[in-house]
C-alpha cells in the first residue's frame, strides 16, 4: 500500500543476484526474485510496467467478486460532525455528512488455486495456510463504522490429487448449497441460513475441507 511499485522492481533489479546476470536472462532471475521476496505477487501474479523491464507473472490464485445471496437494500443515514477542519469554517459549527448500510447480506465468493501455476511462483503449502488465516481472520483486523460485524461464516475448500484437478470446478461449487430456512422471508442473519454440502456427489479423488 503506497508503495512505488517502479522503486521495487528497481531494487530487486538492482540485486546481486539479477544484476549478475546476462542480459537475456535477466527478466528470468528478476521474476524469481520478486516472487520470493513478496507474497502477493507469488500468490496473485503482476504486471510489471516498469520502462525495459515489462513482464507479468501469472499467480496460482484467483477470487471471484462476491455477490449476495438474496437481494440487498442499503439504507443511507445522515451524519453530524460536530468539529469543523478550516478556521474559515468555525462559525459553521458542525457539518453534515451520510453514511450507508446494508442491515444483512450473505455474500458468496469463489476462489480457485493453480497447483500448476503454484510451482512457478513457488507458492507452498504454508503459503496456502496463510491464506486460510488471512481470510478467516481479515475483518477482525480491518474494523470500520461502515463494516462493523463483517465477518467470513465459512470457508470450504475442494482438494484435487490431481495437479491439474480431478474435476470442473463448476460441478464442485454446485455441491454446495445456501438457502433460506423455511419461514424466513427477510434474512437478518447467518442463522436464518442453511449451507449443506452434497458430499456424496463428489467426483473420486476430490476431498472437500471445511476449514471453519
Amino acid at each position: 500500500e503506497a508503495a512505488v511499485l517502479d522503486n521495487r522492481v528497481e531494487e530487486v533489479y538492482a540485486s546481486d543476484e539479477v544484476a549478475s546476470k546476462s542480459k537475456d536472462d535477466k527478466k528470468a532471475a528478476a521474476r524469481k526474485a520478486l516472487c520470493e521476496k513478496y507474497f502477493d505477487i507469488r500468490a496473485f501474479g503482476a504486471v510489471i510496467a516498469t520502462k525495459d523491464k515489462q513482464g507479468q507473472v501469472r499467480g496460482p490464485i484467483q477470487l471471484t467478486f462476491a455477490r449476495s445471496v438474496d437481494p440487498v437494500v442499503s439504507h443511507s443515514h445522515s451524519i453530524t460532525r460536530m468539529a469543523v477542519t478550516k478556521e474559515a469554517d468555525k462559525e459553521k459549527e458542525k457539518t453534515m455528512g451520510r453514511k450507508s448500510t446494508v442491515p444483512y447480506g450473505l455474500y458468496l465468493c469463489h476462489g480457485f488455486v493453480s497447483a500448476n501455476l503454484a510451482k512457478q511462483t513457488g507458492f507452498s503449502d504454508a503459503d496456502l495456510e496463510l491464506l486460510w488465516e488471512a481470510l478467516e481472520n481479515m475483518f477482525d483486523n480491518d474494523r470500520s463504522a461502515s463494516r462493523g460485524l463483517m465477518s467470513p461464516r465459512k470457508l470450504v475448500v475442494f482438494e484435487h490429487s490431481s495437479e491439474l484437478g480431478n474435476a470442473p470446478a463448476n460441478k464442485l461449487f454446485d455441491a454446495v448449497r445456501v438457502s433460506k430456512n423455511s419461514g424466513v422471508s427477510v434474512p437478518r442473519s447467518f442463522s436464518d441460513y442453511t449451507v449443506e454440502i452434497d458430499r456424496d456427489s463428489l467426483p473420486q479423488g476430490v476431498t472437500v475441507i471445511e476449514k471453519f
